[in-house]
């Protein structure tokens, strides 16, 4: 007997994202994310990380961009039309790159600015969620923004995406710029938030090794094409993977290391 297919939270089918109508971006990109499920997608600067998750919430209109072909897909509806606002409301929270508080105000007025599209008593409800999983910010909620730490600043910004109810949290290179301790307790919360909620997430990150700790999948990304893509622990095993983003191996085998790099530049 198979087993069932996992139901998806979200769905890309063969995304191409292309910038100024002339410089394509992501090329046939296909990704699922599962209703519950915490995938990683995995690449170096530059590779279309970025690009595929603002295809995802509607925000490449600013810098120009379109989904030329393909479709975005959540919860089993088309939402390639849909403005960023609406896919908001439809339960998309997207905590951008470096991290994008209003520093001018406190945590707490951050998080009720971040809360418009929910009523005033989910609001308070959502608050004290948010600080629940983030008792440090609850301690600084009264500091302006701007004179909170790079991690308290990233808690916050994942705070200000909680506030809205999503149903996915797509969050971009969140460990960027911050310490490895710091790093590792924002994902443990992030994996509690996962597990006590079944709240789906999509994880962009070069940093492959905290990634692949706490995601049960992840695709790999190089110049706008998915090359890879398996369980975690298998891409953890992988020897590709481990050579050129996790650190290297102890065997390494210079012939595969070439053929390796062959196709990488076969794929540009």
């Amino acid at each position: 007997m198979s087993e069932p297919i996992a139901a998806k939270v979200l769905s890309l089918n063969n995304v191409e994202v292309v910038y100024d109508h002339v410089s394509l971006a992501i090329k046939g990109v296909s990704i699922d994310v599962p209703v519950g499920g915490m995938v990683a997608l995995l690449g170096a600067n530059g590779s279309g990380k970025s690009t595929t998750l603002k295809s995802i919430s509607g925000l490449l209109a600013a810098e120009r961009g379109e989904v030329r072909r393909g479709e975005v897909q959540f919860l089993g509806r088309s939402i390639g039309g849909l403005m960023p606002q609406d896919r908001v409301k439809l339960g998309i929270a997207h905590v951008l790159e470096g991290r994008r508080v209003f520093e001018h105000l406190t945590p707490d007025e951050n998080l009720i600015a971040a809360s418009a599209v929910r009523s005033r008593n989910d609001m308070a409800r959502n608050k004290d969620r948010v600080y629940s999983y983030f008792p440090r910010l609850h301690e600084r909620r009264t500091v302006a923004s701007g004179y909170l730490s790079g991690g308290e600043q990233q808690m916050l910004a994942i705070g200000r995406a909680l506030m809205t109810q999503p149903k996915l949290l797509m969050l971009d290179e969140p460990s960027l710029g911050l310490a490895p301790f710091l790093v590792a307790e924002i994902f443990q919360i992030l994996s509690r938030i996962n597990r006590e909620e079944g709240l789906s997430v999509l994880l962009v990150e070069q940093n492959a090794i905290a990634a692949l700790e706490i995601v049960s999948h992840g695709y790999l990304i190089e110049s706008g094409r998915i090359v890879m893509h398996d369980a975690a622990d298998a891409l953890k095993r992988n020897p590709d993977i481990q050579e050129f983003y996790l650190g290297g191996t102890d065997n390494k085998n210079f012939r595969d290391i070439k053929h390796y790099r062959r196709r990488k530049r076969w794929l540009t």
